[in-house]
């Protein structure tokens, strides 16, 4: 304008600075509602999560000019540096279990998305890969279907030196089938009888066998299904049968119930994990596996000492299910 101090601020027409696109959405007819809001929407926020072990990395390094602060939980923080440590334990266990020729057989079981995947991921994460294997079956074909049933598991069990996971095993056949009708009453029947003979031949017969049940909250487990449903790098994660584990949750509870009766045996012991929050069911796990063995440059037990509202025996759920499981109450999954 004529006459204008260049050097008084001035007030910016905003109109001008939008983009055709913006302008065009201007101009659409606002919608027949009596209740009309003016407000912008707020965008919703993507969440992000820092890789782990990063917090633990960079924690004391010093600020510079190509560096970020990142704010993160003191648990987080604790978390990971409570990993480290007993990842590297992890480590010279696998070396005293190829020592001694050990063998070393792990089965995680657990309803849907109770965290089995994820504590396997972080036992395994820096051991040695040519000392341990995980066995994640996938459905049995025609052939396996004619088999014994234990046939396609037996052909995995570990070596001397070796360290075997099953993200999922034979105990299959105790809940997942017979809720989803993936085997008779009579099969289901025949497994409870005969597993605790097979578990006590493979224990006799020197292989260490720890059972691990992961269990989960009702409202837990929907929280990290619709997870798995928005986030993209847990697509894999997703089944057919998430969503029935909801509408069967009383059914895979008395299915529980029967399976620790029928298997929780002196020589194979179950133990329970209680994993509504993961971080810390997997720092007890890993405790746990790390108290059944003596190994060369152990750190002291008072390190490796277990959350007991974490970690349950077999024995003791069992109590509290007998206790519960006629009352109005959601128990543990």
């Amino acid at each position: 304008m004529a006459g204008e101090d260049p050097k008084k601020p001035r007030l910016v027409d905003v109109t001008r600075q939008k983009s055709a696109q913006s302008l065009a959405a201007d101009q659409q007819p606002l919608p027949e509602s009596d209740d009309v809001s003016t407000e912008p929407k707020k965008k919703k926020k993507l969440k992000k999560k820092l890789v782990e072990h990063t917090a633990h990395r960079y924690k004391d390094k010093k600020p510079s000019k190509g560096r970020t602060a990142v704010w993160v939980k003191n648990f987080v923080l604790q978390y990971e540096e409570e990993l480290h440590k007993l990842q590297i334990e992890l480590l010279k266990l696998q070396k005293q279990i190829r020592k001694d020729g050990l063998r070393l057989l792990m089965l995680f079981e657990g309803r849907d998305a109770a965290g089995k995947g994820g504590t396997i991921k972080r036992i395994i994460e820096h051991l040695n890969p040519r000392g341990y294997r995980v066995v994640a079956l996938l459905s049995p074909d025609d052939t396996e279907r004619t088999q014994w049933y234990f046939q396609r598991y037996i052909q995995h069990l570990p070596a001397a030196g070796e360290t075997v996971l099953f993200d999922r095993s034979w105990y299959n056949r105790a809940m997942v089938e017979p809720v989803m009708g993936f085997c008779t009453d009579e099969q289901n029947k025949r497994f409870l009888k005969d597993v605790p003979l097979l578990e006590e031949m493979l224990v006799k017969d020197g292989i260490v066998l720890l059972k691990y049940f992961f269990s989960v909250t009702k409202t837990e487990q929907l929280r990290r299904f619709d997870s798995r449903e928005t986030d993209p790098l847990k697509q894999f994660k997703i089944s057919p049968v998430d969503r029935e584990a909801q509408e069967k949750w009383d059914d895979y509870t008395v299915r529980k119930f029967q399976m620790l009766n029928e298997t929780n045996r002196t020589l194979a012991p179950w133990w329970i994990i209680r994993s509504d929050v993961k971080k810390l069911a997997r720092l007890n796990c890993i405790k746990h596996i790390l108290q059944q063995f003596d190994y060369e440059g152990k750190i002291s037990e008072d390190q490796l000492q277990i959350d007991s509202e974490v970690v349950v025996s077999g024995i003791d759920e069992i109590r509290f299910m007998e206790e519960h499981l006629l009352k109005q109450t959601e128990l543990p999954g």
